[in-house]
């Protein structure tokens, strides 16, 4: 195997595109009708617009890895610059897991998390 792609359903493929290759600046790996796929460095992310009216995935948490803690503060400095609200007060080490992280909304509702996991 070379590498892993998860899609999800989008219903803004348009709105979806713009935040993952403008806002969040992840390459376009594959384009075509109805959907996208983006390369995240370590596996891509496809979005889908299946247009039968399929309800998006719930409970979805997709989880980008940072190199250190210095990098996820760069990029909550940076996605709150660009005025994206984030959930919580920013950056922070989790209560019940090993990782300094913070959470977002995409244009979907998914949550989007970045995050140095400790001990790496």
């Amino acid at each position: 195997m070379t590498g892993l792609t998860a899609f999800f359903p989008t219903c803004d493929l348009a709105a979806c595109r713009r935040f993952y290759t403008g806002v969040l600046g992840l390459s376009l790996r594959q384009e075509g009708e109805g959907q996208f796929i983006v390369d995240t460095g370590r596996g891509c992310l496809g979005f889908v617009d299946y247009g039968d009216g399929r309800p998006l995935a719930q409970g979805v948490c997709l989880s980008f890895d940072c190199a250190d803690r210095a990098e996820v503060d760069a990029v909550y400095a940076r996605l709150r610059a660009a005025g994206l609200p984030t959930l919580g007060e920013g950056p922070c080490h989790h209560p019940r897991f090993p990782v300094y992280s913070f959470f977002l909304k995409d244009p979907n509702g998914y949550t989007l998390e970045f995050q140095k996991i400790d001990g790496e």
